[in-house]
């Protein structure tokens, strides 16, 4: 089977083909007048300053981690893991930089043709898409068909990995320092409308729109991508099998790009659809188009192997059901968010009591889908041959469309930076209603992803850790024995310390930006009044220093806590570790996401009229829970799911070494 592989490889180079296309569609389109312009220049310049001092400070990261890697195992694992990092970075820098390129032209397609502007902003967001798979698929595909050895093929996921967090953690505390200043100052203390131009914060938000939704959720679910595919194929050399159970989840991959560019072009706007079946018509097709193929797929393999088709889909529905439980409990169609929205009615106090108690229990019903994925897939996978094999191609299954999924999560950045565009240039305010429908879809289709995203990770880390056990030995483990108990209360610490470092993180980043911007109002009066322009490249530096510096306790961290508690401690204390990890990260990510967006959408809900709409205290109560739930879902909650994968993949890579001389403190206490 390997002699076939090279095909991975060139349906990846069809992925990034299909995404030039989509990317020279997009910049057909007029980018407006001058003034619509020159905002867009701005956020391009701000979104590449700062890329261009994050890769430069990840580069001394890179070239540390390739000396370790080098140095502890060899140098053409090193060379794997510099390879996944490139792939990872350059996804998120394509993916940026047209997306910066087509929010004004988002803007002037709905000025002059409506609702076609959508197309626009899904195009833009396909461009992402097709980057993160196409690259991966590249990458993955060309170092399994030169190297074929696990420790190699290993480092190229923890490469993907290592900048992912960065790039989440980073791009998270930006985008939420500038919107929570922006907010703070704009609407509660100036009474300003939000994107107004006069608020000198604006354009760090819209920046960080980019960074954070863009590039950091498009490196984030790029490392989910590599991490589902790496781990049944490390699996299935664990156990020896058969040489189509190595290649299958590439083979997998490749039928989900197929699907993922075919059903992107069912994505199209008309009279008698609404804008949000445009968007899920494409992944209602993509969906089907894959689960045909894994059919396929498997009944080539031999009819005694449908056990695993099973799985697979399994893991597919999974990601549609977590999607939806997310939706239900963020969006403001539904009674939870209602709720918090009443709630605002009598203050500030009881909006955060209710998000908060909204978010702790929407983790119920996604830890129910997740136990059950987990089981069935296992239980069919236990028909075919081998039952951890069936749960590792379960996030294989839910991550296949990862194409689709990318595409309409990074549309709603665009679709937000175009109405944030159009009133900051003063278009008519019908544009800026075509524009906020736009931007609906996309808070919606973006909590849908979270959930996906969520789901994808712990189901991701689950197949890790299966891969962990495998490598390293472990057939069961006995938590009555200190080394494991010892494990499991250390990795259900480390995601409530990760979080609070990022929260914290966002907190004092918005404080500088909230000083900022009162200064900028203070000393020059006629900012308010409109007779003079702000200066938004003091909040976009400050965004961007604070972020930059703050990334880095949770990258390290994230690296160092398995290398440590693996050498010290030994691979028994470790596997402990990743599974305390993998159930209180899990949790935390999921309330985290959905309080955060219970309380976006229940303040966008009083913004629409009800409980006295815009200006009274109940918007201003929302404003208050908003802006407590902004570093919630769009920092400490994303960065959580790239940390339960990253411990697992540095667990992964580093396991011989563990097995090998782990355990030095461990062998001293009698573990």
């Amino acid at each position: 089977m390997f002699e076939i592989l090279w095909i991975a490889p060139v349906i990846g180079g069809a992925a990034l083909v299909f995404a030039g296309y989509q990317a020279h569609m997009v910049m057909r389109q007029s980018p407006g007048n001058s003034d619509m312009i020159d905002i867009s220049t701005s956020i391009q310049q701000g979104a590449r300053a700062f890329l261009r001092r994050e890769y430069k400070i990840l580069f001394m990261f890179v070239l540390f981690m390739f000396t370790l890697i080098w140095w502890t195992i060899g140098i053409l694992t090193s060379v794997a893991y510099l390879l996944g990092t490139a792939s990872s970075a350059l996804a998120g820098f394509i993916g940026m930089t047209i997306a910066t390129k087509a929010n004004a032209r988002t803007a002037q397609a709905a000025y002059e043709r409506g609702v076609a502007a959508l197309i626009v902003a899904f195009r833009a967001g396909n461009v992402m898409g097709m980057s993160v798979v196409g690259l991966g698929l590249i990458g993955l595909g060309m170092v399994v068909l030169l190297f074929r050895h696990s420790e190699i093929i290993n480092a190229f996921a923890l490469g993907a990995s290592s900048i992912a967090l960065f790039a989440r953690v980073g791009g998270g505390i930006f985008t939420k320092a500038a919107d929570v200043g922006a907010d703070l100052v704009g609407k509660l203390e100036s009474g300003i409308p939000e994107d107004d131009p006069r608020n000198p914060a604006v354009i760090a938000d819209l920046v960080g729109d980019n960074v954070g939704d863009v590039a950091g959720m498009g490196a984030d679910l790029f490392e989910s991508y590599i991490g589902a595919i790496v781990a049944p194929l490390i699996i299935a050399v664990a156990l020896g099998m058969e040489p189509f159970a190595v290649t299958l989840p590439l083979f997998l991959a490749g039928a989900g790009i197929i699907s993922s560019v075919l059903g992107s072009l069912f994505v199209r706007t008309s009279e008698r659809r609404s804008l949000s079946t445009s968007l899920n018509m494409g992944i209602y097709v993509s969906s089907a188009l894959m689960i045909l193929a894994t059919f396929l797929l498997i009944q080539w393999w031999g009819a005694d192997k449908m056990g695993y088709f099973w799985s697979i889909i399994v893991g597919l529905l999974a990601g549609v059901i977590i999607g939806k439980i997310t939706e239900y409990y963020t969006s403001y169609e539904y009674t939870p968010v209602k709720e918090i929205a009443q709630s605002a009615q009598t203050g500030a106090a009881t909006t955060i009591l209710a998000g908060f108690a909204t978010g702790m229990r929407s983790t119920a019903l996604p830890m129910l889908a997740i136990v059950s994925a987990m089981l069935i897939a296992y239980f069919t996978g236990e028909i075919a041959g081998y039952g951890i094999y069936g749960v590792a191609l379960s996030a294989v299954g839910m991550l296949s469309i990862t194409g689709m999924a990318v595409s309409i999560d990074a549309y709603g950045p665009v679709a937000d930076n175009g109405g944030g565009i159009a009133e900051m240039a003063k278009l008519p305010p019908e544009v800026r209603k075509i524009t906020d429908s736009l931007d609906s879809i996309g808070n919606t289709t973006a909590a849908i992803a979270k959930g996906f995203a969520i789901g994808s990770a712990v189901l991701t880390a689950i197949a890790l850790f299966v891969a962990y056990s495998a490598v390293t030995g472990l057939e069961f483990m006995d938590i009555m024995n200190p080394s494991v108990l010892s494990g499991l209360l250390i990795g259900a610490m480390l995601p409530f310390l990760l979080s609070s470092l990022t929260v914290k993180a966002v907190g004092r980043a918005a404080f500088h930006m909230v000083e900022e911007v009162r200064r900028q109002f203070r000393d020059r009066p006629g900012i308010l009044k409109g007779t003079e322009k702000p200066d938004p490249a003091g909040c976009v530096d400050i965004s961007t220093k604070a972020a930059l510096k703050e990334m880095v306790v949770p990258g390290v961290l994230a690296i160092a806590a398995p290398f440590l508690v693996g050498m010290l401690l030994g691979p028994d204390t470790l596997g402990g570790m990743l599974a305390g990890t993998l159930i209180t990260g899990f949790l935390i990510a999921v309330m985290m996401a959905n309080a955060g967006g219970a309380w976006d959408n229940a303040k966008k809900f009083i913004e629409k009229g009800e409980y006295g709409g815009k200006g009274t205290p109940a918007h201003a109560a929302s404003i208050v829970g908003d802006t407590v739930g902004d570093p919630f879902k769009d920092t400490a909650g994303p960065s959580m799911n790239i940390f339960i994968k990253l411990i697992s993949i540095v667990s992964l890579t580093f396991a011989p070494l563990f097995v090998r001389y782990g355990g030095i403190i461990g062998r001293y206490l009698g573990f």
